[in-house]
């Protein structure tokens, strides 16, 4: 897969799609104004956003790469599962599900998701900073990660979590948004953060950096140093270049030997 040569780009014209990160760095000060009022917004934009409309179908898009896993009688944890949006693309059902999020409202959410259909379920209320689970070693056949290894900081230390986690010969697969990538980065500009300002006056510009520190090529090479990637696809246009795509979905392997 190419770079995000986008996020490459003189600073003048870098900064207003992905942010000031040199500025503002990738961890956001409590107290800060814009992260405080991004809290508190966050599921209602989510809501907005995510589950209607061109955001359902570049969601969707992603959560196609569970067609190609077969989850029947596997033990699955998914990080950050949100509403649990992608079983209508399941294969098979899953034994035992662990829900790892630092929102008690999705852990929620998807609990009564599991609930109705028949899936025994364990909850992990995350604090979002640290990657330690309370989990035994090689407990866990399949990890799930949509949307949210952008926002694992430092990215490598929560790798290294889900690795231990698995057992060998495990599979951690997903997608995550093209971040970095020139289309990624307009689309934000021309949508979400137009409606950050005009709806709830954040500056999502400076949030970007700590929300998504983590940049697309930055994480699928992540990936290839501590997994066997056994699958990578881009969306919509399936060219290896995150500049002109919206979704990279992924099947990553534990290797036997980990």
């Amino acid at each position: 897969m190419l770079p995000c040569y986008a996020r490459r780009l003189p600073s003048p014209l870098a900064v207003p799609l992905f942010g000031d990160r040199q500025r503002w760095g990738r961890t956001p000060p409590a107290a800060d104004p814009d992260w405080r009022a991004w809290e508190a917004c966050m599921t209602e934009v989510y809501e907005k956003s995510q589950r209607q409309g061109l955001g359902r179908i570049v969601n969707d898009a992603g959560y196609r790469i569970l067609q190609s896993l077969d989850l029947d009688g596997r033990s699955v944890l998914e990080i950050g599962p949100g509403a649990l949006a992608h079983t209508a693309f399941w294969r098979g059902r899953p034994a035992r599900y662990v829900l790892v999020d630092r929102r008690a409202c999705f852990l929620e959410q998807a609990s009564a998701r599991l609930a109705a259909l028949g899936v025994p379920v364990d909850r992990i209320l995350s604090d979002g900073a640290s990657p330690v689970l309370p989990l035994p070693d090689a407990s866990v056949d399949v990890v799930l990660a949509f949307y949210c290894l952008e926002h694992l900081w430092p990215l490598t230390g929560h790798l290294a979590e889900l690795k231990r986690i698995l057992r060998p010969g495990g599979l951690l697969a997903g997608a995550i948004p093209s971040e970095g990538g020139l289309a990624w980065g307009l689309g934000r500009l021309l949508t979400t953060a137009r409606t950050a300002r005009r709806d709830y006056g954040i500056d999502l510009g400076k949030v970007i950096c700590w929300e998504h520190p983590n940049f697309a090529d930055q994480i699928i090479e992540a990936l290839d140093a501590g997994f066997h990637l056994r699958q990578l696809s881009l969306w919509p246009l399936r060219l290896p270049s995150p500049d002109v795509n919206l979704v990279i979905k992924f099947i990553a392997e534990r290797p036997a030997e980990a």
